[in-house]
């Protein structure tokens, strides 16, 4: 239902209840009932009054279902009212309301479905990858998540700002040097002499052929020159990391994908946060030495994790979630009061020690800060078989393999369409398909249809504003019309919960609801009025369709 009706209900429902239990001031929530029969809106609110106030949960619900029908105010929207179970009270909206949203979707057209700006910033950290190779699937599940959920954030009244963090320091970065020098000189992965942490992607190969021959290669803003000297492990580090953050540009390029900053991990050591930050953890009180190693109390600081950790080894470096500390506080001390980070599953024991850290800092930043979502890994399927390599990557599927195979619709909404959480299997076969059977050809069709249907009537689109759309009264357009009403709710809950499925799930939801429409009337009747009332309806849902996939980074075409 639109927002305004919703607040409209919960104010009459409270009015209602203060009638009957003065001072109770109960948390109305609405919902829609599983079964259409049962009406267009339920609330429990007399079961979660009739315990604390003794009393029978079916005849409190009479007694406020009673004072909602007797409210003249209520009369402009609400038709009926009803009791069911053990005191559930179904409201049955009129005809006029559902037919109304029609009007609402003309006035905002693609602003349909947002909330106004409420002053709230946000920072979404998502992708992340290391500059070690390609973007793989995973890659690609978190950018669909993470580009979703700003656009969600977006649409709920936030300003946003995308990030991507570069991992440019530790381990990886030394084995990549190593693994494109090996290969400079003529060492392949089949050798016993090739570093036994080394890459083996072609991608190698390619890095240090550039190498050899002099190339640049632009990352950033910044052109980087090799210098050929397979011995000058600087060179060949900055080289390499530029050349693979250049193709991961590409990669996201050609995902539609811009983040507004990238940070470079590097950066927090050499503009000395991650020193700071350790001596201030040191001053909190909140570290001890052990074993010529620094440890941090974690499990005093009320994070959930289940023991401590160190924090500097005996050799002097810091362990991964040190200058993740260091960064998120960079996160806060820009004014991001709320921030989202999308990681891969194998990061979950990131989360305890990164809150902990931010919590012994003493600096006021919540417990729950930042908020995560921790997503599965892809399996790509083809012909039945599970593709597993990439001549590219060596050892994986690409971000750009799945892109090149089935576009970049159906790669976002494929990986939006399941929770974060939950294994997820991409089938090639399934996204190729021109069916009802592929969720998201399924869906643009629906829009591509419409778009069929309105360009025949060309010469009666300028009369739609004028459309009476109280005609539309058949069972398939009040179902539909419902449906369109409840997307601004959806948007809502799906930032709330930092779930973008929501929005696949409409989206399915509603293709379903017009087809079945399109199948039961028939939109160019002889009654002129009727004919323009069902173009109107037909427009309202190609544009709050086409701004559902928006949200998703999905195009809407107009042929298909």
């Amino acid at each position: 239902m639109l927002p305004e009706l919703q607040q409209q209900i919960q104010a009459a429902l409270a009015t209602a209840v203060e009638g009957i239990l003065p001072g109770s001031n109960p948390v109305i929530k609405l919902e829609r009932p599983k079964q259409p029969e049962h009406g267009d809106i339920a609330t429990n609110v007399a079961m979660q009054l009739a315990k604390p106030n003794k009393r029978n949960p079916r005849e409190l619900a009479q007694e406020i279902v009673n004072a909602l029908l007797g409210n003249e105010d209520t009369k402009s929207f609400l038709a009926a009212a009803e009791i069911a179970g053990p005191g559930f009270i179904n409201l049955r909206l009129t005809q006029a309301t559902h037919q109304a949203v029609a009007n609402v979707i003309a006035e905002q057209g693609s602003a349909y479905g947002n909330a106004p700006g409420n002053g709230e910033s946000v920072i979404v950290e998502f992708v992340s990858a290391n500059p070690t190779g390609p973007l793989h699937v995973g890659h690609a599940r978190q950018a669909a998540l993470g580009d979703c959920i700003c656009r969600l954030y977006s649409a709920s009244g936030y300003q946003v700002h995308r990030e991507f963090y570069y991992n440019d320091a530790g381990n990886q970065i030394n084995n990549l040097t190593i693994s494109v020098q090996a290969h400079a000189k003529g060492i392949t992965p089949d050798s016993k002499e090739y570093p036994a942490d080394g890459y083996r992607g072609d991608y190698i190969a390619d890095i240090a052929r550039d190498f050899l021959d002099k190339k640049s290669v632009t990352a950033d803003g910044q052109t980087i020159t090799a210098s050929g000297d397979i011995n000058n492990m600087d060179d060949i580090r900055r080289f390499a990391v530029a050349y693979l953050r250049h193709e991961q540009d590409l990669d996201l390029q050609a995902f539609n994908l811009q983040f507004d900053n990238y940070y470079l991990e590097s950066s927090l050591y050499s503009d000395g946060k991650v020193a700071e930050t350790v001596q201030k953890l040191i001053e909190s009180g909140y570290t001890y030495e052990h074993e010529n190693a620094l440890w941090l109390k974690t499990t005093e600081l009320g994070t959930g994790d289940d023991k401590d950790r160190v924090m500097r080894k005996s050799d002097g470096g810091y362990t991964y979630f040190v200058p993740d500390v260091a960064y998120h506080v960079t996160k806060w001390q820009r004014g991001f009061n709320h921030a989202v980070n999308i990681q891969g599953s194998d990061h979950h024991g990131t989360v305890a020690r990164v809150r902990a850290g931010l919590q012994a800092l003493n600096m006021g930043i919540p417990k729950d800060y930042p908020a995560y979502i921790l997503h599965k890994m892809v399996k790509v399927m083809r012909g039945g078989q599970e593709v597993k390599i990439s001549k590219r990557a060596g050892s994986y599927v690409t971000m750009r393999d799945l892109i090149e195979w089935v576009g970049q619709d159906a790669v976002r909404f494929f990986l939006i369409q399941r929770r974060a959480d939950t294994e997820f299997v991409f089938d090639i076969d399934l996204a190729l398909a021109k069916g009802e059977e592929n969720p998201v050809y399924y869906v643009q069709y629906a829009h591509a249809r419409i778009c069929k249907i309105l360009r025949d009537s060309a010469d009666l689109l300028a009369y739609l504003k004028d459309a009476d759309v109280s005609l539309l009264t058949a069972p398939s357009e009040i179902t539909l019309l419902r449906r369109l009403a409840e997307l601004p709710n959806v948007i809502q809950l799906a930032a709330k919960e930092l779930a973008p499925h929501h929005i696949a799930f409409w989206l399915l939801d509603c293709a379903a609801d017009f087809h079945s429409w399109y199948n039961a009337e028939r939109i160019m009747v002889e009654d002129q009025a009727l004919k323009l009332a069902r173009l109107r309806l037909a427009d309202s849902t190609r544009q709050v369709i086409a701004n559902a996939l928006n949200l998703l980074g999905v195009s809407a075409p107009e042929k298909m």
